[in-house]
């Protein structure tokens, strides 16, 4: 399903009707507002194949709708990640590296069996080794036969320039949050979830769908947000206390509280802008002081996703900021 982004999903759906389709694309904007997702939807779309069309059809580019049916084979087999003319690369831990574009390199030099061309996403293509980015250039630059390259990531910026100047950029924002709700309240969400999923996911229809299979995620969310707000009450040493206890956890968990607390932060930044704008008078150090701490996560989850920090001296520095 795809909340949003209809602007790129039209724009990717005409070149390809028109016979301009980019061989290499890169999708970049925030996490969780369904770069992948619509990514693999357009991976679909072109390889849809309804019973009414035949291979001469699909030749010609006709489709039976402008959208992926969703049940057919191809359809189907995508999804599950088993079509055999798409691959999906994912980084080992924390890296992509040259072996596995070397993987990637051989997979183009085979030809499709079930498609026009082969295709190939490549999830969080910031997180490639400078080895493996020069490794994905000679195969960007002469792929063998037909190919569809599409980059997904957060941080454009990490990749090499020489790569960034062969493709083509698409970039994804936040979804209004009018559409995040319309599309809960057709899922029988009770009212009063509603505008807690909406709100927590501040735009990101990744982390609102989420919230749907499991609504003990809203709870956890709830209580660091707490967490949040009765730090700011406290003194520096009762903060190193908490810090304590928090860097004991897994490092996915403290990535998972960075990440609750920078969407908070947005939400209250938010409202605090709009309340400046209902009464101008209003001192705005709160903001000031929110900008700050929203600096530092930044610069925390950053450092979490690309090394290994000292976990305890990083949420120390944060502290700080309180």
């Amino acid at each position: 399903m795809i909340l949003g982004h209809q602007k790129q999903w039209k724009f990717l759906e005409n070149s390809y009707k028109l016979g301009r389709l980019s061989h290499a694309y890169l999708f970049y904007g925030p996490s969780h507002i369904g770069k992948k997702t619509l990514a693999i939807e357009f991976i679909k779309f072109l390889n849809c194949l309804p019973a009414s069309a035949t291979p001469k059809a699909l030749q010609a580019g006709e489709k039976e709708s402008n959208k992926p049916c969703g049940v057919c084979r191809n359809c189907r087999d995508i999804e599950k990640g088993i079509f055999p003319d798409f691959t999906l690369l994912k980084p080992d831990n924390k890296e992509m590296k040259i072996a596995q574009l070397r993987k990637l390199e051989y997979y183009f030099s085979l030809s499709p069996s079930r498609s026009l061309f082969k295709t190939a996403v490549i999830d969080q293509a910031h997180s490639m080794t400078q080895e493996a980015q020069n490794s994905f250039l000679k195969t960007l630059e002469e792929p063998k036969g037909r190919a569809l390259f599409i980059l997904i990531t957060e941080y454009p910026d990490r990749i090499l320039p020489t790569i960034l100047s062969r493709v083509q950029k698409i970039k994804f924002s936040l979804v209004d949050k009018s559409e995040i709700s319309a599309e809960i309240k057709e899922q029988s969400v009770p009212e009063s979830q509603i505008e807690k999923i909406v709100d927590f996911s501040l735009g990101r229809p990744g982390l609102a769908l989420n919230f749907l299979k499991d609504p003990k995620k809203l709870l956890e969310i709830e209580q660091r947000v707490k967490d949040f707000n009765k730090l700011s009450q406290f003194d520096l040493f009762a903060r190193f206390q908490y810090v304590q206890e928090l860097s004991k956890q897994e490092p996915q968990d403290i990535k998972k509280v960075l990440s609750i607390w920078s969407r908070h932060i947005r939400n209250r930044i938010i409202n605090t802008l709009k309340s400046a704008e209902q009464n101008p008078k209003q001192k705005n150090y709160s903001l000031i002081q929110l900008q700050k701490i929203i600096k530092t996560i930044s610069k925390l989850q950053f450092s979490f996703a690309t090394t290994n920090i000292n976990t305890r001296l990083a949420l120390e520095t944060l502290m700080l900021e309180f």
